[in-house]
């Protein structure tokens, strides 16, 4: 039987004040008491949804960075979160996937979110990134991400085999359009027969925007297992793959899916 355990950390966030926010998700992490082998921060997790990369953002050495691979290898867990990442002249809204080895991927955010201008300040990314723990994949992506089906889409391989176990979104999702977020957050569990962990920030950004978090743990016949909102929260959770492949035994329904390509 494969388990694995993840710890969502539902939390305000200091506004553009990196040294704050990582004293305090350092201390978030330091008071887990159970058993955990994964933490999920929210999007943006040391400054926010920020707007100023040209001020914030650092490259992957920097202190964020070096934040995560310091938690990770004394922790001895994986920790993912996003940042404001500079790299050759760009800036990226970055998830990275910290390893307790201190080595790691990163997915950069493929769809900015236009309506907040991010799109004038970060480049969007192109390719998905679908990490391993103990046997599981888990599909890593970002906030507005959600809106758009296709990218999150399951594709078979040659050996009928599914894309990956686990679909994961961190955000700074607002309260305004958490029909949205709740709503969405199922159908990506339902339609790909996968767990969902979606983990959102709480609290007033400095543009006065509330979010309300609501994050949740789903999945694969679309039950919630795990949601809060309106307070802080750190909850750990174990998903077992067994289920999981029992549930896509007992209802194959993806092998009525459409064959496509992302390009």
């Amino acid at each position: 039987m494969s388990l694995l355990t993840f710890t969502l950390i539902q939390t305000n966030l200091f506004w553009e004040d990196k040294q704050a926010n990582l004293l305090m998700l350092e201390k978030k992490i330091n008071s887990i008491k159970e058993k955990t082998e994964v933490i999920v921060l929210p999007e943006m997790f040391s400054t926010g949804f920020s707007m100023q990369p040209k001020l914030f953002a650092e490259t992957m050495d920097g202190i964020g960075v070096e934040w995560m691979r310091k938690m990770a290898t004394t922790k001895k867990i994986i920790i993912t979160g996003s940042l404001m990442i500079k790299e050759n002249n760009a800036f990226y809204n970055r998830l990275i996937w910290m390893l307790p080895n201190g080595q790691y991927g990163y997915y950069n955010k493929r769809h900015c979110f236009a309506y907040a201008h991010e799109n004038k300040h970060y480049t969007a990314g192109n390719k998905r990134l679908i990490a391993q723990a103990k046997g599981w994949k888990i599909n890593l992506q970002i906030c507005y991400d959600l809106r758009f089906p296709v990218w999150a889409r399951q594709q078979k391989n040659d050996t009928n085999e599914t894309e990956y176990d686990v679909l994961l979104y961190v955000a700074n999702w607002p309260e305004r359009r958490n029909t949205a977020w709740k709503t969405l957050l199922t159908a990506r569990a339902i339609e790909n027969q996968c767990y969902v962990i979606g983990v959102n920030r709480i609290g007033n950004d400095a543009n006065n925007i509330y979010h309300s978090g609501d994050s949740m743990v789903i999945n694969p016949l679309g039950e919630i297992l795990y949601t809060k909102a309106h307070e802080e929260d750190i909850y750990t959770i174990t998903l077992n793959k067994e289920e999981l492949i029992n549930i896509r035994n007992q209802f194959p329904f993806l092998n009525d899916a459409d064959n496509f390509k992302i390009v």
